[in-house]
């Protein structure tokens, strides 16, 4: 294996082969320049669909059948159902009945749900995951029990690996709350609506054959058409997509830790004092306990300067909608929805757009929304002195996380990790990340409740902070402090195998995941 590894541009040292295909070694940030041509699907017919339209077969295992599904095909699906999916596991289902091998699943992303799919990867139903896990497949994974090497990408590297041929989809199988019999589709009714569908943009587009699933089959047309039904080869209804309770919440809380308001309030101060936020700025909002707080700290900034936020992009939770209703926010352009009160703004409001991750992340684009971005603010499992950042694995090793969106959002104007200086005894702010999935110099600055640490290349943000009264500091005292409080953990133990690899945005191997050592 070792004649088959290089050290990349992060010093890492990493794979040229990944599961019996070429991998290209992590280059620098803005380096790698890939040639060629975009990806096309095959050429359909329309003398092979039906005359009147109507594309709907009575099952999803016979859609399944219809479009050729057999062994060492790429199976999609993407996560707007969230922990709340009964899809996916379904489709895997029908395909160990039918006693089909070796299928990659391609999912944007999988939740604890899709435990459901680990006795399917034990017995070689699936043999490999590339997407972001979450949960148990990724402890499963860590443990070195997957068959073959999952490849780990942020929303827009999955963008890129379909648009560029690195990942050709044999079947997409999307999640449709709402649908009519031609294929045309939305997410903002019915019991599973989800508001938004912008992570199969790219599925329906690229894949060689489109199955959609819906529990909402409405009359045609179906309105807003968020997926074109002249990509859909067949319509499948079933009596329930998912837990409506686990789908979109209703529940996403600000955080109420006193150390995490502090992270919060001083992020907002930090944004004002520097200028980071002005009049017409635009911003990158999360769900999280902490980025929801930072939203409203914001928020309230905003009113006082008689300011008001441009653009809002997210994860729309009903702190963003607040912001738009009451005129702090002029647009929201929304890459998923978090809870019900942004589906119900997605259907009233003109002003609250869907706008998929084709459009906001791809770097194999024209340009992409990230750079318009004045700040977005992240979390994160580790920081290194090097301003490094790590979201995947945590400090025992453990691949516990996906990417998501954290790698794309990096190439805002400002990007702030916003994160405790520990977790349970553990410090977040270490010598060296465990697993790198970030590189420093697009890490802008650092918040935690005990001080800030503004990376030295940005000296413009050095210079507005002078005589502010922030509690500015070095990122070495900061992980100093830490360990003076926390102790200095044992290391995580790995074998020499490669469990999975991270790939950058645009496609090149940033770093590798080995198998924990129990």
């Amino acid at each position: 294996m070792k004649d088959k590894m290089r050290l990349n541009a992060a010093g890492r040292l990493v794979p040229v082969e990944v599961n019996g295909e070429p991998a290209v070694p992590y280059q620098g940030v803005e380096n790698y320049r890939k040639t060629g041509c975009k990806y096309a699907p095959p050429i359909p017919s329309c003398a092979d669909y039906p005359a009147d339209g109507n594309k709907q077969v009575s099952s999803l295992e016979e859609a399944l059948v219809k479009a050729g599904l057999n062994d060492g095909m790429t199976i999609s699906t993407h996560h707007h159902l969230r922990d709340g999916d009964f899809l996916a596991n379904q489709v895997f289902d029908i395909a160990h009945k039918l006693g089909i091998k070796g299928l990659r699943w391609f999912p944007s992303a999988s939740f604890p749900c899709n435990a459901h799919l680990i006795p399917y990867l034990e017995d070689g139903t699936i043999d490999s995951i590339e997407g972001s896990m979450n949960g148990p497949l990724g402890e499963f994974t860590s443990r070195g029990r997957m068959k073959k090497t999952a490849v780990l990408r942020s929303h827009g590297g999955r963008v890129q690996a379909i648009q560029d041929g690195e990942v050709k989809i044999d079947i997409a199988v999307i999640a449709a709350p709402a649908a009519d019999q031609f294929g045309n589709a939305n997410g903002l009714s019915g019991p599973s609506a989800t508001g938004v569908l912008g992570y199969a943009e790219m599925d329906v587009q690229y894949a060689g054959k489109v199955i959609i699933v819906t529990d909402n089959l409405v009359p045609f047309p179906c309105l807003p058409m968020q997926i074109a039904g002249n990509f859909a080869d067949y319509v499948v209804v079933v009596d329930q997509l998912g837990d409506a309770g686990k789908i979109v919440s209703g529940t996403t809380q600000i955080t109420r830790s006193p150390d995490r308001l502090i992270i919060a309030d001083l992020t907002a101060r930090f944004c004002e004092v520097t200028g980071i936020i002005y009049d017409g700025c635009v911003i990158q909002a999360g769900a999280g306990g902490i980025s929801l707080a930072i939203a409203e700290y914001m928020k309230q900034i905003m009113i006082r300067n008689h300011w008001k936020i441009r653009v809002g992009f997210g994860g729309t939770t009903k702190y963003m909608v607040d912001m738009l209703e009451q005129g702090v926010m002029e647009y929201i352009l929304d890459g998923q929805v978090f809870d019900t009160a942004s589906v119900r703004s997605l259907n009233e409001n003109r002003n609250h757009q869907s706008f998929s991750v084709f459009n906001a992340y791809n770097y194999h684009s024209k340009g992409n929304l990230t750079s318009l971005i004045d700040v977005v603010t992240l979390g994160a499992t580790e920081i290194d002195v090097h301003f490094n950042g790590n979201v995947v694995t945590h400090s025992d090793g453990m691949l516990l996380h996906g990417i998501g969106g954290w790698q794309n959002c990096l190439f805002a104007k400002n990007t702030i990790i916003a994160l405790p200086l520990f977790r349970n005894r553990i410090p977040a702010i270490v010598d060296e990340v465990t697993t790198l999935c970030g590189p420093g110099e697009l890490i802008d600055v650092v918040v935690t409740e005990r001080g800030i640490a503004i990376n030295p290349r940005r000296k413009d943000l050095l210079e507005k902070v002078k005589d502010s009264g922030l509690p500015v500091r070095h990122i070495e005292e900061l992980r100093e402090e830490a360990v003076s409080i926390c102790g200095t953990p044992d290391k995580p133990e790995f074998t020499d195998k490669i469990v999975a690899v991270v790939k950058w945005v645009d496609g090149t191997v940033l770093d590798v995941v080995r198998q924990v050592l129990c």
